[in-house]
């Protein structure tokens, strides 16, 4: 597989898919950059070269061409990232894209319009009628699919390599995505710096395994896990769960939980992961202790109690400080440690110990040789809002495609550049 530090760009193309969905406020200002400054060492690297770079990108979900989704918002702040007048073309498969990719020359940039304006780049057909039949659900999707091929082919024909530095849409097989890697051969299609550091931190977190291995997996249900917990169970050492999901194994061992979140449709899944960690000695850990409170609020009034124990009216928000200690212990004798979601509403500054605690003894084992990775929306959320991401080994950038990855699924756009 061709290597990005390897590859000399002079004179060359280059097509470069990158995440720059990023969140705009209402006068479409950039509030947090970090996606775009994270492809920045991939998109230099290119012009240090004398390498050409026609940027491909989404930004949220449009239903086609939507004035708050194009991407000349971001056209202003990203020419001041790199240092360069970067152009703009006003469609991504128009005249006006192939005659500026045409005319670019070395060190020139060019970004082109939101690639989801278009149903072909996700491959899915729109507005369809709510009544629609399954013939004409099947009809409009075979005729989606069948104009994609045209679209990613346009796509493909203004460069002469292709770089795939979106992690985050990894996990989908978009055209831009993963369809238009089949239109390079080997040695001319490549991951960018960032999303060969995602691979590899998600091959060594699950294939390259120094134990003891941990896993802390948060989140509000258990069926949102269901596979990532099934698949960690043959894999762990320890599998700490935390957040929500604590109150429906707490429920499903005979527990008392109040107004706790719980599904209890699935207590009798939570009984079968309890069994299949006995039957692959994974140590499960699960909290002793809540801090609850009387309203889903920062303001709620609140006491420690049992997990098992909590009062009728009262709900837990976060771990207590037995279940803090129990955590870090088995966190701090870890050496690969993955943590996916917070251990309780971080949201809430009184109810930050739990995750804070879990965040600082990740830190401290990373301190002492231990390989952490950390992903997931929440969980980067906590470790930047407590100051950690720079104590843990590795910062996912992609939610749902590490969360596919951890569930041991093939991301169709790590396989295209891959094969």
């Amino acid at each position: 597989m061709q290597s990005i530090d390897k590859f000399n760009f002079a004179g060359k193309k280059v097509f470069v898919r990158v995440d720059f969905n990023v969140p705009l406020d209402e006068n479409f200002n950039i509030t947090d950059d970090t996606r775009m400054r994270a492809a920045l060492p991939t998109l230099k690297k290119i012009l240090a070269d004398g390498g050409s770079v026609i940027i491909g990108s989404h930004l949220g979900r449009p239903k086609g061409v939507t004035e708050k989704y194009s991407l000349k918002h971001i056209l202003a702040h990203l020419s001041e990232l790199l240092g360069v007048d970067v152009q703009f073309a006003n469609d991504c498969i128009g005249e006006e894209a192939a005659v500026k990719a045409a005319a670019l020359q070395p060190g020139e940039v060019l970004l082109l319009e939101n690639l989801r304006f278009y149903a072909e780049e996700e491959g899915k057909p729109r507005g369809l009628a709510e009544d629609a039949t399954d013939e004409e659900k099947k009809a409009a999707k075979a005729k989606v699919k069948e104009s994609q091929k045209e679209f990613t082919k346009t796509l493909a024909s203004y460069a002469d390599c292709y770089v795939n530095d979106a992690f985050g849409t990894a996990h989908r097989a978009h055209a831009s995505t993963a369809l238009i890697a089949e239109y390079f051969d080997t040695d001319n299609k490549m991951f960018g710096y960032l999303m060969e550091k995602e691979v590899k931190a998600v091959e060594r977190v699950m294939n390259d395994i120094k134990r003891p291995f941990t896993a802390i997996m948060g989140g509000s249900k258990v069926s949102t896990k269901i596979e990532i917990i099934e698949n960690l169970l043959t894999k762990v050492d320890n599998l700490i769960i935390a957040g929500g999901m604590t109150y429906t194994f707490t429920k499903a061992l005979g527990g008392k939980i109040g107004l706790s979140i719980c599904e209890d449709d699935k207590l009798d899944l939570a009984l079968e992961l309890i069994e299949k960690a006995k039957a692959n000695n994974v140590n499960l850990v699960l909290a002793t202790d809540a801090k609850v409170a009387d309203s889903f609020s920062n303001d709620a009034n609140t006491q420690i109690v049992p997990v098992n124990e909590i009062p009728d009216g009262w709900e837990g928000l976060d771990i207590g400080p037995d279940s803090e200690k129990k955590f870090a212990e088995v966190i701090k004798n870890s050496k690969t440690i993955l943590w996916n979601g917070p251990t309780g509403v971080f949201e809430f500054d009184n109810f930050t110990s739990g995750s804070r605690a879990v965040g600082n003894a990740i830190a401290e084992a990373t301190a002492n040789g231990a390989f952490s990775l950390v992903g997931g929306g929440d969980s980067v959320a906590c470790v930047n809002k407590f100051g950690l991401a720079d104590k843990v080994s590795y910062v996912s950038t992609g939610g749902g495609a590490l969360l596919e990855a951890i569930e041991g699924k093939v991301l169709p756009g790590i396989a295209a550049i891959q094969k």
